[in-house]
């Protein structure tokens, strides 16, 4: 079995579980776990996903491409 590592921290439920989607979407396999620390969840996902993930987090955040008119 493949360890499971943090891919990020997020600040509430709702940001988690929108990432643990995105990620599940993208046929990554993704848990959320308690920050022990802090009032948050850690988005955990595969070690071997990890790059997979980053990527699939970075699109997310790219803006959209202007459109012409």
């Amino acid at each position: 079995m493949t360890q499971m590592v943090q891919l990020a921290l997020a600040g509430d439920v709702a940001e988690a579980e929108e990432l643990q989607e995105l990620l599940i979407a993208a046929g990554i396999d993704a848990t959320l776990e308690p920050e022990d620390e802090a009032d948050a969840l850690k988005v955990m996902v595969p070690e071997d996903a990890l790059e997979e993930a980053l990527d699939a987090i970075e699109a997310l955040a790219e803006p959209d491409e202007p459109t012409v008119d």
